[in-house]
């Protein structure tokens, strides 16, 4: 395999994280009424929804520590053929509880493929660099988030197992570039892993990551029954996604920068408390056009922020510990999505306002700890300092 230089494996990356996402979201507004269809009740609907990310919370810090034992690439091979996989299943004419394994397999190889890919850029960028590389992957995410729910609006319900097909052969064909994408893995070491540093940063950035995952899992459940309360149409609640994700792609470059030429704790804190500021807000709001709006706006601060929570994840961190750090990481994110999503469903049936403001006091609590975990961490990376850190 020929050497490939970082900004190249970075581009590769790239692709194949957009191609996925893209291809996982071509149906997935719709799974709840293609589930129904196959005689699943909302109670079975809920629990084949919720096991995408229970898989997640058990398998990512096991396959991260797979990925600093055997290598990323191998990982993020195995993850894309099997996500594939499951993907194609949904052709099978089975009723709605079967998909609960369908979901769980998607859920773990998506984890995983997260954590494989965030932890490659770690290892092939340097500190001072990283937020940028670390924003170009993000910004792949959301460009697949923004394409692939408009892109599934051409299928129906009853078809809707042709666009997980479909999915499922986007993620063979990102599986083949992955085979021929050198991640800057080294040969296999069969020496043990070095300890888990369980440094002030990380530490603060998996706070970070339970405090966004919280306001996550209130729009996973709450957010299209809001804006259905409001009378929203079915394209605006697509729209909805797009809106979000497009000025994300557009401005990540400018989070990318901030991570690596500001101070990265105090960028985290301002991105954290404006997503909370912006879901308590929500149901309130009672023009569905100004929703759409409001949601770009949020946007905005998560591209800025992001990428510097991510890169005070991994500052400091050996080579050889980058996958357990990422696999925590999205561990606590997805741990508190979960969570959320789970209590918010029932706190909406109390008071449809509820979910958003209780959750979002609870991600701003978390939020403003950071301040404590933070408080001796060096925000400003520099080439001179991680140099000396080496």
């Amino acid at each position: 395999m020929a050497q490939s230089t970082p900004q190249q494996t970075l581009r590769r990356l790239t692709i194949i994280v957009a191609i996925q996402w893209m291809g996982a979201t071509l149906g997935l507004p719709l799974l709840p009424l293609f589930l129904e269809h196959r005689g699943g009740v909302p109670t079975i609907i809920g629990f084949i929804m919720a096991s995408f990310f229970v898989a997640g919370v058990a398998t990512q810090f096991f396959l991260g520590r797979l990925a600093d034992r055997f290598g990323r690439r191998p990982i993020l091979v195995a993850s894309l053929v099997a996500y594939g996989i499951a993907s194609t299943t949904y052709l099978l004419p089975v009723s709605a509880g079967w998909f609960a394994l369908t979901r769980a397999v998607q859920g773990a190889s998506a984890g995983a493929i997260e954590v494989a890919s965030m932890s490659a850029v770690a290892a092939l960028f340097s500190e001072s660099e990283r937020g940028r590389a670390i924003s170009r992957i993000l910004a792949a995410q959301l460009f697949g988030l923004a394409i692939g729910p408009v892109a599934g609006v051409v299928v129906s319900v009853k078809d809707l197992g042709w666009a997980f097909f479909t999915a499922g052969v986007i993620s063979f064909l990102a599986a083949v570039v992955t085979f021929r994408t050198n991640l800057g893995d080294r040969a296999y070491d069969p020496t043990p892993l070095p300890r888990l540093q369980w440094s002030p940063q990380l530490v603060g950035a998996l706070v970070a990551a339970s405090a966004s995952g919280l306001a996550i899992g209130v729009y996973e459940a709450c957010w299209t029954l809001l804006m259905h309360a409001h009378h929203a149409s079915t394209l605006q609640i697509r729209l909805s996604w797009t809106f979000f994700c497009l000025p994300w792609v557009a401005l990540s470059w400018v989070g990318g920068w901030l991570a690596d030429h500001a101070n990265r704790r105090y960028i985290a804190l301002a991105g954290l408390l404006s997503g909370a500021m912006f879901l308590s807000i929500y149901p309130h709001i009672h023009n569905n056009n100004l929703m759409l709006f409001m949601g770009s706006l949020e946007s905005i601060g998560g591209s800025l922020s992001v990428p510097s929570i991510s890169s005070l994840m991994s500052q400091g961190a050996v080579h050889r510990e980058l996958s357990r750090r990422q696999g925590l990481y999205a561990t606590s994110n997805t741990a508190a999505l979960a969570i959320a999503a789970g209590l918010s469903g029932f706190l909406f049936t109390m008071n449809p306002a509820l979910p958003f403001t209780v959750m979002a006091l609870l991600s701003a609590s978390l939020a403003v700890t950071t301040l404590w975990w933070w408080r001796r961490v060096t925000g400003n990376i520099t080439e001179t300092q991680y140099a000396s850190s080496k």
